[in-house]
């Protein structure tokens, strides 16, 4: 062992420092990393100008920095060229008196219509106010026209309507009532559009206000016998079912307009025809080419659940029950909850989203991708308006005006009424 350490001290070369790199043969089992070397450089050359020292990676302040990825929460349906403001601003007039509506709703089934307010601050679902913020806050929105503030003998402040507003509120029951029998057909047209012909009753209840359906609806059903029948299933949950079939009311707003308008119908949805561009089509001749795809359309009040889910037809025939379902709501608009609670009845699957977006002409989507809203666009004129408004709508539009009132304008409100 120490002669052959003596020996290898002997051949090593004292003079050349200069690390080579070694070339293996063919007969070597390790291969060269470099299959095609230059046959004009020197691996001797190679190595006493290698580069291997110097920093090849770019620094991070030329680094471009990767964007971040919106996200659906706040993402925008509508980009800025496609955005019709009007319909837009819907939803910020919606989301600020969203409070307003459901605190409305919610102390009108308390007990002399107060609510402790320690008790509110609890209540943030209930009421409609973003959680961990305080309720008073939202209480100064509205003057005391609305709500009125109130500190009773057991020293707690509690939370009321004012006279004026007990006197709103049997307004809008007289109008409720003078509109029982439209929501009653409402309700039919909806069962009608559903598979098997049966709601639960839990759903219509949740979406009683897109339709105006009153709050006690529930108790009103034993009035209408021949149209309604409720059935308690096994695990407890009542489902409204359908008693008679009307066929007066199987035509949908579509139809209806289209004996008006055939022309306006015919553009009201696009099923394209997928074609070659070499057929060098004018805009008229692909119309009618679309045509041979659009037409017929499906009555929304077909059997849609026996429809092949990803055919033409199943297509077709979500587009209209869309459609129709928002021709029977009050504002002629609903968002993604009130859709997706009929998903099953209606025979809806999770790509509606991207179905309605392929039929701009008739529907406009605003808000973000995760909490979307749909407008029919023909029902709004250019500044955002109903066309046609039920005597609800008229009754919330003036309640929205008097809870931005002042004080001080109160005076007014009074002497007109």
């Amino acid at each position: 062992m120490a002669l052959c350490f003596f020996l290898s001290r002997i051949t090593r070369p004292r003079t050349s420092r200069t690390l080579t790199i070694p070339i293996f043969s063919h007969s070597s089992p390790f291969q060269n990393p470099n299959p095609n070397p230059n046959p004009n450089s020197t691996p001797h050359l190679a190595s006493r100008y290698s580069t291997s020292f110097l920093i090849t990676k770019t620094p991070k302040k030329f680094k471009k920095k990767r964007k971040k990825k919106e996200s659906p929460r706040t993402k925008l349906v509508q980009s800025e060229p496609n955005r019709i403001p009007s319909l837009e601003r819907i939803l910020d007039r919606d989301a600020f008196f969203r409070f307003l509506l459901r605190s409305k709703q919610f102390l009108s089934k308390q007990p002399e219509r107060v609510l402790r307010l320690d008790d509110a601050g609890k209540l943030h679902r209930e009421l409609g106010f973003p959680r961990g913020r305080k309720v008073a806050r939202f209480i100064q929105r509205h003057p005391l026209i609305i709500f009125e503030p109130s500190r009773h003998c057991d020293g707690k402040m509690w939370l009321g309507f004012t006279d004026f507003m007990d006197e709103l509120l049997e307004e809008e029951r007289a109008i409720m009532n003078e509109m029982e029998a439209d929501r009653v057909t409402k309700v039919r047209k909806l069962l009608m559009m559903s598979a098997g012909k049966r709601i639960p009753l839990s759903k219509i209840h949740h979406c009683r206000s897109l339709f105006g359906i009153p709050d006690d609806f529930r108790d009103r059903i034993a009035k209408f016998p021949d149209y309604f029948k409720v059935v308690v299933e096994g695990d407890g949950r009542r489902v409204l079912e359908l008693v008679n079939w009307d066929q007066n009311l199987a035509v949908s707003a579509l139809e209806r307009e289209f004996m008006v308008d055939e022309e306006k119908a015919k553009r009201a949805f696009k099923f394209a025809v997928k074609h070659g561009k070499d057929l060098d089509l004018d805009e008229d001749d692909t119309r009618k080419l679309n045509l041979l795809n659009t037409l017929p359309l499906v009555s929304p009040y077909s059997d849609g659940s026996r429809l092949d889910l990803w055919s033409l037809e199943a297509e077709k025939y979500r587009v209209g029950v869309l459609h129709e379902f928002l021709s029977l709501t009050l504002e002629k608009r609903a968002s993604i909850h009130h859709i997706v609670e009929f998903k099953e009845e209606f025979s809806l699957t999770k790509h509606t989203y991207q179905v309605l977006l392929k039929q701009p002409r008739t529907f406009y989507l605003a808000g973000t991708e995760m909490n979307w809203a749909v407008f029919l666009k023909d029902a709004y004129d250019e500044n955002g308006d109903l066309i046609k408004k039920d005597s609800q709508v008229v009754f919330t539009e003036k309640l929205f005006k008097y809870a931005q009132m002042q004080e001080n304008e109160l005076g007014s409100v009074f002497d007109g009424k």
